[in-house]
């Protein structure tokens, strides 16, 4: 959660804190308004992160930031720096946690809500088993609910650990001062609304059963939370791991953390380029599009600036490292992340919301029984064993199952539909955004070459031109000479080509039967002496205007025709982002290509709003801009150039056939990699969500409803039980409705 800090006077330090502790969003404005309070310092803490960035003087330390979070009743410290080693597992503490307090609470609600197997002293054996349940258990409850209790505040934990701990010490008082611990105790299995006598009475089932059900749903939502770390291994791991380094004219492999700005070093066609640097000897083509999105490789030579992390197309190359660790473009695009991510504020929880309203009244409800039934004379058994079951009624397991039961089932139907929901906040940004933001390459299109157009010149065939051109094209590893090779290949068997030589930079020749074959840029053929007629001039311009990349094939002294490859629109991107603006929502297409290509994909897909030629930082700033003009966005992609801004946008969706640190960074995850997956994804969330809302409203009512006969002194331990059961088998069944889901191409929409 995010709120306006007040600016300093000077350009501050800056630090991030990992803070621990923090149960809602709520936990994080009152860190962040603590932070704010101190001279010279300005904060945001995000409670989805668990990270508090703040800029602060120099006459503020580090320890004064973390003595000052301690103070407010939650840990800070200096998180440990980005690393690709495997972390350890944060949820096994909960796990464990809640299979031990399973184990434990079967037996005790079995024994209640079964008179048949109530043996003699039964009750304390109940006892022995739900005691750790209650306090070891639900520590995380009565600690939150503590931390909440000194700041004056109430949420869902204060709820929970005030009913289970009324529970339990309603428990122990009969048990141990009352009848409920004499032999032969039962608890009769009737529905009837009848006063009891509150000392022959306990709720053990009750107080180990609700820690467990909320236990579960902790745990559950835990599973599924995104963890902001993640996406910086994931760019962490996209680097090269080792560099063949030149000293004194002999290669030497060194890991790359050792590499220093000046070194120079080899990179092999295939390899990674290990870091930033100029290109001293050599040409080639290098694979930018994690960089930059665009899908065609980029040409390098002698003096030519590269990008750590981006891929050698081509030929050897021999780089002077100018940048290297934090200072170099990946890095930096690792920091974008982080920092668009610690920027995202967390929605709060729709439960903690409605429970700061819903504790002070239960608590005045029951103060207020206490009271009424202590001033009609009805002694202070029946007054305390009214209030107590007012606490105890409103303690609501189902509102603790109300959204990771349907989260579970929601993001079990989005699995099955190729749709990866991420966690429950998520969810209510899905119901808000009306922009979506689609990158071209690999969203929209295909994200690789592929031959579109084959334009013969007069008197050629179509046939021979794929055939000859096709057969040199094969011995290159230039991606678009693939993509031409592909594209004769399905038109039939390709001829061997012999004398083959790659000119970096322009295209390649070969003979093929006998003939001295070139197949690249018109000025190749020009060089050599080659006729291009102004027929093919005008079918290369052509292309061009269309947005394809267009190579001239000749022979015998004359051009023979154009060959056009193009990254493809992907089949049902017309038809999604149709469905897209039926949702109430507005498409842009943003894209590191030039302006020619991004209009006529634009065209093609019926997209009216077209940004190109944007790198990663200008892509986040896209987003920004459209936040600021009141939009909530939703951003589409794929590659890591994308991964900064899915991790600004209001909601991140990336295609699973994507990068890594695309798919950490987002919200939602397609798997199927096409953008009707996008369309069911915003579509299930909305649902899911709806469905949440629901079970909140119903567990809430249950708990409402029952109020009034605890209030009364009607209710006994099996109306409870009932009560409880009920209400979290209404949620229950209300979530397994997402299981009736259908994607969008079923419905025909």
């Amino acid at each position: 959660m995010t709120t306006t800090s007040r600016p300093l006077p000077e350009a501050p330090n800056r630090i991030e804190l990992a803070i621990g502790g923090m149960t809602c969003a709520a936990c994080a404005a009152r860190i962040e308004k603590k932070l704010n309070r101190m001279d010279g310092v300005s904060a945001t803490v995000n409670y989805a992160t668990e990270k508090a960035t703040v800029r602060y003087a120099d006459g503020v330390t580090p320890d004064d930031l973390i003595g000052t979070v301690q103070k407010t009743g939650y840990t800070a410290a200096l998180p440990a720096p980005p690393t690709t080693e495997q972390p350890v597992d944060p949820l096994r503490g909960p796990r464990t946690r809640l299979w031990v307090s399973v184990a434990l609470s079967v037996p005790v609600v079995l024994l209640a809500m079964v008179p048949p197997w109530q043996f003699d002293y039964w009750q304390w054996l109940s006892l022995t088993l739900a005691a750790p349940v209650v306090v070891w258990g639900g520590l995380p409850f009565h600690r939150a609910a503590w931390t909440n209790l000194r700041h004056g505040a109430a949420t869902m934990d204060t709820l929970v650990s005030l009913g289970t701990l009324a529970a339990f010490g309603w428990s122990l008082w009969a048990l141990f001062l009352g009848d409920a611990g004499m032999p032969g105790m039962t608890h009769p299995f009737r529905f009837d609304i009848t006063r009891t006598d509150g000392a022959g009475t306990i709720y053990l089932e009750a107080a180990a059963g609700v820690t467990v059900f909320i236990l579960a749903g902790r745990y559950f939502e835990a599973r599924s939370k995104r963890t902001a770390g993640a996406a910086l291994r994931a760019l962490l791991e996209l680097g090269a791991r080792d560099v063949a380094v030149l000293r004194d004219g002999v290669e030497t492999r060194i890991p790359v953390d050792r590499l220093a700005v000046g070194d120079r070093f080899v990179v092999r066609p295939g390899e990674k380029i290990a870091t930033d640097g100029v290109v001293d000897e050599g040409t080639s083509a290098v694979d930018a599009s994690m960089l930059t999105g665009e899908s065609v490789p980029v040409e390098v030579g002698p003096g030519d600036g590269v990008v750590g992390a981006t891929i050698n197309a081509g030929g050897r190359l021999v780089v002077t490292a100018t940048r290297v660790g934090g200072d170099t473009q990946l890095a930096r695009m690792a920091d974008l992340v982080e920092q668009a991510q610690s920027g995202k504020a967390a929605v709060q929880r729709l439960a903690d919301r409605i429970s700061g309203v819903f504790v002070p009244i239960v608590i005045t409800l029951a103060v207020g029984t206490l009271g009424w039934w202590l001033g009609t004379g009805a002694g202070p058994t029946a007054a305390f064993t009214a209030a107590v079951a007012v606490l105890i009624i409103a303690c609501p397991c189902a509102l603790g199952l109300a959204t990771p039961t349907a989260l579970l089932v929601g993001t079990g139907r989005g699995a099955q539909l190729g749709v990866l929901i991420k966690g429950p906040e998520v969810l209510e940004s899905t119901r808000r955004v009306d922009t979506v933001v689609l990158d071209k390459t690999g969203t929209v299109t295909t994200g690789r070459m592929t031959l579109v157009d084959v334009v013969p010149a007069s008197g050629e065939t179509r046939d021979e031109l794929l055939r000859l051109a096709g057969a040199v094209e094969a011995a290159s590893e230039h991606p678009i000479a693939r993509a031409v090779a592909v594209g004769a290949a399905e038109a039939g068997a390709l001829p061997p080509v012999t004398g083959f030589a790659n000119l970096e930079g322009l295209g390649v020749t070969g003979t093929v039967d006998g003939r001295a074959v070139l197949v690249g840029r018109s000025r190749l053929l020009r060089e050599r002496g080659v006729d291009v007629p102004p027929e093919v001039d005008l079918a290369v311009r052509a292309a061009e205007a269309a947005g394809r990349t267009a190579i001239v094939a000749g022979w015998d002294g004359r051009a023979r025709g154009v060959l056009a490859v193009a990254d493809v629109v992907r089949p049902t991107s017309r038809t999604a982002v149709a469905r897209l603006r039926a949702l109430g929502l507005t498409p842009v297409l943003l894209t590191g290509d030039n302006p020619t290509v991004a209009a006529a994909v634009a065209a093609e897909v019926g997209i009216d709003e077209v940004i190109a030629e944007v790198l990663p930082a200008g892509k986040v700033d896209v987003v920004r801009r459209l936040q600021a003009q009141g939009r909530s966005v939703a951003m589409v992609g794929d590659g890591v150039n994308d991964a900064p801004a899915l991790a600004q946008a209001d909601l991140g969706l990336a295609m699973g056939t994507g990068a890594d640190v695309a798919i950490e960074a987002s919200d939602l995850t397609l798997v199927r990699g096409d953008l009707d997956a996008a369309v069911d994804a915003i579509r299930l969330s909305r649902r899911t969500l709806g469905i949440i809302r629901g079970n909140l409203f119903w567990a809430f009512g249950y708990n409402v409803a029952a109020l009034p006969l605890a209030a009364a002194g009607l209710l006994n331990p099996m109306i409870a039980g009932a009560t409880m059961a009920l209400s979290s088998v209404f949620v229950v069944a209300n979530s397994l409705r997402l299981r009736r889901f259908r994607s969008a191409t079923d419905r025909g929409m």
